[in-house]
């Protein structure tokens, strides 16, 4: 219970639909063997969004707006929803080859722009 009003208290919001998220098992880490990693995370609403822990990025609008753009929030509920699944080991695990690791980044690239 303090767990999680520390969780509300410092991340607002999106405590508690990241929780969420980790409950359904919505996160997945998609490992390459050359050992490059991202996430995958299906969001509430059924899309696909990429996460990158390593620069703390993610694909999902709200990380654009309210990230990026207006700086009201440190990070979404998908890329919070990565780091609570990293420390209660809660991923789901996907090796793919190298290729398939470069496509999953090249069709993000298309959906941007």
């Amino acid at each position: 219970d303090t767990f999680f009003c520390r969780l509300k208290f410092i991340f607002g919001p999106s405590a508690v639909p990241a929780l969420d998220l980790v409950d359904q098992r919505s996160v997945t880490r998609v490992r390459s063997p050359s050992g490059r990693t991202l996430y995958q995370v299906l969001g509430s609403s059924g899309k696909l969004y990429t996460c990158y822990s390593s620069c703390h990025f993610c694909t999902c609008p709200a990380f654009g707006f309210s990230v990026l753009q207006k700086s009201e929030s440190l990070l979404c509920k998908h890329i919070l929803a990565v780091y609570l699944s990293q420390a209660l080991g809660a991923c789901q695990e996907l090796a793919v080859s190298e290729e398939q690791l470069t496509n999953i980044l090249l069709a993000e690239e298309e959906d941007e722009g």
